[in-house]
């Protein structure tokens, strides 16, 4: 453990190397976690900070892919460069292309998954991939361990489901079908280090006949949380990608803002055009 003084304060920066120790600092005091900084620094206001630092990126364990009897693990601090140079299920090919988009290439190397979800910002690049993947998301602290859906844990812009002596552990995937293949499309003001206009993400599965029979897509930046399209999911069962149409009603639950980067008309209009881009891409790869 490190020490700084800090004006009058004196601010503890603790690095443990066990997940008890780093229960046990949680229940015991005001600590904020931090492992690659990438969003917390960027978003701390002016001023000293307020409370003593919890670095969980020594913590074996909570990092890592590994497949499991039933799918498949992502550790907390996995970064995104692991995510995107790792060997992994077609259907995971969505999620790979967003750790590509994760900022600049060192953004990819410090960053980590978990610290993209907690962040919770509605224009997380990770969050509608792993929608489609049916993530859940593991939480620990000394009362033990639980596991939430994702679409659960983001409550809204910057609120988690993770109380003050918690920590995202892991995040947990079950298998994906085997015939199933996903695709990401991201829309930005330029091509790189961009937060996101709109994204889309797909996990599509064909049958023997090219009909969609699983279907999965979510969408980022177009609501306070990214949402699964569900509607729009049920529509595409049983049809082939030729007849696959977008329309209003598919669209309903989500409520774009206008901002800087777009209006929400113009929200609406990019989505509509990328969940097609990418239902028909993530479809063309299971041929």
């Amino acid at each position: 453990m490190a020490r700084f003084q800090l004006g009058i304060r004196t601010l503890d920066y603790i690095s443990p190397t066990t997940l008890d120790d780093a229960f046990d600092r949680l229940s015991a005091r005001n600590v904020d976690i931090i492992a690659g900084g990438t969003d917390f620094y960027p978003t701390r206001p002016q001023g000293p900070l307020n409370s003593d630092l919890l670095d969980v990126t020594r913590i074996a364990g909570l990092r890592g892919i590994t497949q499991t009897r039933n799918g498949w693990r992502i550790g907390a601090t996995t970064r995104w460069s692991e995510v995107f140079r790792a060997d992994l299920p077609a259907a995971f090919a969505g999620l790979q292309s967003a750790a590509r988009e994760v900022g600049s290439l060192q953004i990819q190397n410090a960053g980590t998954i978990a610290g993209n979800l907690c962040n919770a910002s509605p224009a997380a690049d990770g969050v509608p991939p792993l929608l489609t993947l049916d993530a859940q998301v593991e939480i620990g602290s000394t009362r033990g361990i639980r596991m939430v859906a994702l679409s659960d844990f983001i409550m809204g812009v910057r609120k988690t489901d993770l109380h003050s002596d918690e920590l995202v552990t892991a995040i947990v995937l079950p298998e994906p079908p085997a015939h199933a293949h996903s695709a990401f499309e991201k829309l930005g003001s330029r091509r790189y280090l961009v937060i996101s206009i709109t994204m889309t993400a797909t996990v599509i599965g064909l049958d023997t006949d090219g009909r969609i029979d699983h279907a999965r897509v979510a969408v980022g930046a177009c609501s306070p949380v990214a949402q699964r399209l569900t509607a729009l999911e049920c529509d595409l069962l049983g049809k082939t990608l030729d007849q696959v149409e977008i329309t209003e009603a598919h669209l309903a639950s989500l409520s774009p803002i206008d901002d800087v980067r777009g209006s929400g008309d113009y929200r609406l209009d990019a989505v509509a055009e990328q969940c097609l881009r990418a239902i028909k891409q993530a479809g063309g790869g299971n041929g």
